[in-house]
């Protein structure tokens, strides 16, 4: 399937599909694909020069495809009523997953892979990053953008080993069969498509099981046949000495052949130290020299969207996060926290998913009550239909914040136009990012 000269993406401007529309480019591909609305990745991908529309409508397919020479790739998040996918299945084209594109992609390379309900964007682009700064030739696939890069893609025709983020949604991670890989977390997600996080947590161990060379897991993880990484003692791949010297975490990485001392990384909070952790050690099986890691980890700025400053002043700042799950708003807290411990913190947070947002109403509400105030967007629905009863308002009579609020974008715009918090954060996974640029215009005025 991945001989055929035309590619096209139903979904093109997710951050997985349009990593797989950058591969095939490289591969002297024609590249089209649709999605429902011009994102800024999509921006991005047709001035690469890309053929994308925004119209489910068949008829605006090019009419050169022919399902001799064309594969069709889709993402789960796809409607299941989508006139394309029909028109593409009515008229005989080769019809492929991400996942299975992605793994087929794969069997070319020695895989290092990242899993993890948590952590592993980051994980995986400094892993990639680690590589690229050391001058090893290395093809990424990532579910982020590589702040370093400003890309969720790059490759090289000499590379042997490929990068990727091993995603659990829909059990995506099992088309992959890795040499290395590290389990970063096994919380309970996606609960729409595992059912318990006993079902989820079981799938993670099918898919350590695939680990051929070495796998890393989480110290705190109960996942059988690897090796543990974290901050606890006697640990095989730990940190020691952690300490903060000028807002920067700075520690020792001990692993089981010697140490890297005096690591300054730039990733705020102690959870990024782990997935440091974890890159680290598979780079370090894999012909970087503690030289290379250390100078590597120092040099990494991070990914779009995790932790990251829109401004920093010595009055303001302003932080936006993709977190989307209870325990990736405590990290988010406990590391604002570490950074600005006597700051009153404002979060706005949009909800993503009405399942998600059902199955973690309570942790929701925990989490986001250690901010100062709250503000609450509508739940981001994506692919899902309303669920009764699930709503930002009922998330919103829960949260025990000292201040809260359920708010339109509009007004979020209005009011701070006039009022200057000193940390304020957007949470999210859904489109709240569309509101960082027109409320960090506001915040500045």
């Amino acid at each position: 399937m991945l001989e055929k000269p035309n590619i096209y993406l139903l979904g093109i401007g997710g951050i997985g599909m349009s990593a797989l529309a950058r591969y095939f480019k490289t591969q002297k591909r024609k590249v089209f694909g649709y999605d429902r609305y011009r994102s800024p990745l999509c921006e991005a991908l047709e001035e690469e020069g890309l053929k994308i529309h925004y119209e489910d409508n068949p008829d605006l397919v090019p009419k050169k495809l022919s399902p001799e020479d064309t594969l069709v790739i889709y993402t789960p998040a796809l409607p299941a009523d989508s006139l394309e996918m029909a028109f593409f299945k009515e008229n005989g084209f080769t019809i492929e997953k991400r996942a299975q594109v992605l793994g087929a992609i794969a069997q070319e390379y020695t895989t290092l892979a990242i899993a993890g309900t948590h952590g592993k964007t980051t994980t995986s682009a400094l892993l990639a990053h680690l590589f690229r700064h050391a001058e090893i030739p290395v093809v990424a696939f990532l579910g982020g953008l590589s702040t370093n890069y400003q890309s969720n893609f790059w490759g090289s025709p000499e590379a042997k080993l490929l990068v990727v983020e091993a995603d659990e949604f829909d059990r995506s991670f099992l088309q992959l069969n890795p040499a290395a890989a590290a389990i970063t977390s096994t919380d309970a997600d996606h609960l729409d498509i595992y059912g318990s996080g006993e079902s989820l947590r079981q799938t993670f161990q099918a898919f350590a099981d695939k680990v051929s060379e070495q796998l890393l897991v989480q110290d705190s993880l109960s996942l059988s046949g690897g090796t543990s990484y974290g901050l606890q003692e006697n640990t095989p791949y730990r940190a020691e000495n952690i300490r903060v010297e000028e807002h920067h975490f700075v520690f020792d990485l001990v692993y089981p052949h010697g140490s890297i001392i005096n690591i300054v990384s730039k990733l705020p909070g102690r959870h990024n130290i782990e997935n440091t952790l974890a890159a680290a050690a598979i780079a370090l099986n894999y012909g970087l020299s503690p030289a290379d890691v250390k100078a590597g980890i120092e040099s990494f700025k991070g990914v779009k969207r995790r932790f990251e400053f829109h401004v920093k002043t010595n009055k303001m700042v302003f932080i936006d996060d993709y977190a989307h799950h209870p325990k990736e708003i405590n990290a988010l807290a406990n590391a604002v926290k570490n950074l600005y411990p006597n700051a009153a913190v404002k979060a706005i947070f949009q909800p993503h998913l009405f399942s998600r947002t059902k199955d973690f109403m309570d942790g929701f509400a925990e989490a986001l009550s250690s901010f100062e105030e709250v503000i609450l967007l509508d739940i981001y629905p994506a692919r899902e239909r309303p669920i009764p009863g699930v709503t930002s308002a009922a998330l919103l009579e829960k949260i025990k914040a000292p201040h809260k609020s359920l708010l339109t974008r509009a007004e979020i715009i209005h009011r701070f136009k006039t009022e200057k918090p000193a940390v304020i954060l957007t949470i999210g996974a859904g489109d709240i990012d569309q509101l960082v640029s027109p409320l960090k215009l506001a915040l500045l005025q």
